[in-house]
């Protein structure tokens, strides 16, 4: 099944389950925030490497942290004991969303581009990206952004300048959407870090589900 080019002139997306199996849905497009929008609301997300075209996924299977199974080690409770945890919502959306560049970036190689950087930032002046940060003793830990759309919240990059310091404001960021009974994080993608964290698969039915209960749309 070919891929589906999207035009900048028409926002709009083929149906989420039309995409290959390994998720990719289109190409193409721009990171207006109606588009964003419509794409989050729709469980579609974009991810590509710096300088070229946009592509646009949505995974058939969905991994996601439900606020209410997020697991904390051992090891965890006993360090978050031992420290003094602050943690900041929309500190410095825009420093926080370049130290997850800038750290990745460092490591395995990054999608954040200054187009993205740019097109998020207006999605969080627009009031649905957000950045959580975490202080520990005073000083900055880690943190992340992603964009919250109704009772969903769909995480994008971790960062950490501290150890354990992007867990920590996952962990207390979960317990704060289970006390607003947000319904699930979605993780996108898997990762051994999110999954021990509590990360599980489900189906597209289930998220599907979900996703039109907490946004009011869904796929």
């Amino acid at each position: 099944m070919p891929v589906f080019r999207l035009s900048e002139n028409e926002i709009s997306f083929p149906g989420p389950t039309l995409a290959e199996p390994d998720g990719l849905l289109a190409v193409g497009g721009d990171l207006s925030v109606e588009r964003l929008l419509l794409a989050y609301t729709h469980g579609i997300f974009p991810w590509y490497d710096p300088g070229e075209e946009i592509l646009w996924w949505c995974p058939k299977e969905r991994f996601v942290i439900f606020p209410g199974e997020i697991h904390v080690s051992h090891s965890m409770k006993k360090y978050m004991r031992k420290h003094q945890f602050r943690v900041r919502l929309n500190r410095d959306f825009a420093d926080t969303m370049h130290r997850c560049r800038v750290k990745r970036e460092f490591a395995e190689g990054t999608w954040i581009s200054d187009e993205m950087e740019e097109a998020y930032l207006n999605l969080h002046k627009a009031g649905y990206a957000v950045s959580v940060e975490v202080f520990e003793d005073g000083e900055l830990a880690g943190g992340f952004y992603g964009v919250t759309v109704g009772k969903c919240f769909f995480g994008e990059s971790m960062f950490s300048e501290k150890k354990n310091g992007s867990k920590t404001a996952l962990i207390v960021f979960a317990r704060f959407l289970q006390q607003h009974e947000f319904l699930f994080i979605d993780c996108q993608f898997h990762t051994e870090h999110l999954e021990s964290m509590g990360g599980r698969y489900i189906s597209w039915e289930e998220y599907d589900r979900l996703l039109s209960e907490g946004t009011g749309n869904g796929g």
